[in-house]
């Protein structure tokens, strides 16, 4: 049964991978080369319809199965399907546009889907009007979420119907969270799209799009144990090609009683350390000066992949934080991932989100102190600050344990910076909770925060066990109170940093001003500072213009909760070059300020 391709309507089936365990090759996204001419293409496309009028007979399923995944010449996993002549899968130029929404793991599915469709001939555009397909990757976490996705839907759909008088009918397709949450909807009641792709289904999207040209509907969203896409090196489109995202696991265990995200990306699954450590030395050749790891788990990281990683040892957690699953033992762990991924190149910043409070032994914070190129910033989300919420959360923690987490991290980490997520009028939440929440806020002191009023999810452990029983009106009204400290405490925390010099990785000109430049320090706070140039290094003469990608010291003037504002004194890197004389930096940067005072502005 698992070695079934189906195409719909005939049969719901889609197609099965087989889990292999293994490190698999990597193949780079080269644009395949093709003789099929547009004629020999409308010619094969008339007579697959025929075929499939007809329906496929059982030889049609069962030709090519082997015991073993067939496998190409060079070694690769052979994308070729029984049913299908193999031309019809080329994409021959047609062009695809992509939109993404939601969070950093979909800006890398977005990387990893054209990546195996540009390899098979297909090109990407940005003009949304020459698109021949046009591809959503979209997110599910919230009702709003959604909701944007469904009104860009009605606009494509109305642009499709105009396109069909006067050229090539444009095709839609929904890849990620939404299509496997809401494929029914999406297929069946509202008939709006062509093509779904769940997280786990992209190497399937050019046979999808294969049935769609045969002008059928055609889905995947099955979940996979084994998918990591480690054989897949994405196509980074980071800005400027200064920064990029590098996913190293995929898919949630934690089974928070409010999350969608086990439900529509699966188990945890890692990738193998090897591969990664590929795709970072790849982007250091390229120039790359700052990566950041992706997960929904990411320090939860455990590659089990080769047998000398699979120990008896289980895992460490974070003092006082607990699990809903059984301890996991054996494999290479955060920790170990962070360790060599820093020494690749000590002038390229290391990242990693979304982490987990739970996953954060004092192994990992101690690495994080050491190694000057990790960034000395952490995502702690807490979520609420409740133990009551916690535990209908189903988080693991409590209150109290949270808080000595956070003194642990400021202890071993002095100048870390500290961001978090919280949910305001989770089911349940009183008065009292809320207050919780908003004194949380104010005891750790965060710079950056992500808060949202509570959306219940279909198929989580609150839609079936819990009651959404806190009003709209009031959701909203607590949101707003939480928003109003945290920007307090973001404004009382950034404020500190009025007079210190801070390392700066340049991102392009400031949105505001083309004569005003931004970037972001260690801790991952915005910095505005005037477009001049500069030392090329601490108390030189020779100057030379700011581009993005570089990284400068930059003397912070003023503050507010959401940047800073400064002056560059030079350029700089991670590699040591930092390390002056206090008393000479002072003077040089105290005499750069005082010629420029006039033309320094306040932050808005």
């Amino acid at each position: 049964m698992e070695y079934l391709r189906a195409l719909k309507p005939l049969f719901n089936v889609s197609q099965h991978w087989i889990p292999v365990r293994c490190i698999q090759p990597r193949y780079c996204s080269n644009l395949a080369n093709t003789s099929v001419t547009s004629r020999d293409r409308g010619a094969a496309v008339d007579k697959f319809r025929t075929r499939l009028s007809s329906g496929p007979s059982f030889q049609d399923f069962i030709r090519g199965v082997s015991v073993n995944k067939p496998r190409a010449a060079d070694g690769e996993y052979s994308d070729n399907h029984g049913y299908l002549p193999e031309d019809l899968e080329m994409g021959n130029s047609r062009k695809v546009y992509f939109e993404t929404y939601g969070c950093q793991m979909n800006v890398n599915d977005t990387e990893i889907a054209w990546s195996i469709l540009q390899r098979k001939g297909y090109q990407r555009t940005v003009d949304l009007n020459e698109a021949d397909v046009v591809l959503l990757v979209t997110c599910s976490i919230r009702e709003k979420a959604e909701q944007t996705i469904w009104n860009r839907l009605q606009q494509l759909t109305a642009m499709k119907r105009r396109r069909l008088k006067a050229h090539t009918p444009m095709k839609i397709g929904i890849l990620g969270c939404m299509a496997e949450r809401l494929k029914t909807e999406l297929l069946e009641r509202e008939k709006l799209v062509d093509v779904l792709a769940g997280p786990d289904a992209y190497r399937d999207l050019p046979r999808l799009l294969t049935v769609a040209d045969g002008g059928h509907q055609a889905s995947n969203v099955l979940l996979s144990l084994e998918e990591t896409y480690a054989d897949i090196m994405p196509v980074h489109h980071a800005p400027q090609g200064y920064s990029a995202f590098v996913s190293i696991m995929r898919g949630c265990d934690n089974m928070c009683s409010y999350c969608i995200v086990p439900f529509t990306r699966g188990r945890e699954r890692s990738r193998p350390v090897s591969s990664i450590i590929e795709e970072v030395q790849m982007l250091s050749d390229q120039g790359v000066k700052e990566v950041t790891l992706l997960g929904q788990n990411v320090n939860s990281y455990r590659d089990t992949s080769e047998e000398q990683f699979c120990g008896s040892d289980l895992t460490q957690l974070s003092r006082g934080f607990k699990t809903v699953y059984r301890t996991k033992q054996g494999g290479l762990r955060f920790s170990d991932l962070l360790d060599r991924v820093s020494r690749i190149d000590p002038d390229m910043r290391i990242r990693f989100t979304s982490p987990h409070p739970k996953d954060f032994p004092d192994e990992v914070l101690h690495l994080i102190a050491d190694r000057g190129n990790i960034c000395k910033q952490i995502h702690l989300p807490a979520q609420s600050g409740s133990s009551q919420v916690l535990k209908a959360m189903r988080r693991g923690y409590t209150r109290e344990a949270y808080l000595d987490l956070v003194k642990n991290i400021k202890r071993i980490i002095p100048d870390v910076s500290l961001s978090s997520d919280f949910i305001s009028g989770f089911c349940g939440e009183t008065e009292d909770d809320h207050q919780e929440t908003l004194s949380l806020i104010r005891e750790v002191g965060y710079n950056v925060g992500f808060l949202f009023a509570y959306s219940m999810r279909k198929k989580t452990h609150a839609y079936h066990r819990l009651q959404d029983d806190v009003p709209a009106e009031v959701k909203r009204r607590r949101l707003e109170e939480c928003i109003s400290v945290f920007r307090e405490e973001a404004a009382r925390v950034n404020a500190a940093l009025v007079g210190s010099t801070e390392l700066v990785l340049v991102e392009g000109e400031s949105k505001r001003s083309a004569k005003e430049l931004c970037g972001r320090t260690g801790g991952n706070m915005k910095v505005i500072f005037p477009k001049e140039d500069v030392a090329v290094q601490p108390a030189e003469s020779d100057t030379a213009p700011i581009r993005p990608g570089d990284y400068v010291l930059v003397k912070i003037l003023s503050a507010s909760s959401q940047s800073l504002r400064g002056r560059a004194l030079s350029h700089s890197s991670l590699r040591g070059t930092v390390k002056l004389d206090e008393t000479l930096l002072r003077h040089q940067a105290d005499e750069h300020v005082a010629s420029h005072t006039t033309k320094v502005e306040t932050c808005h």
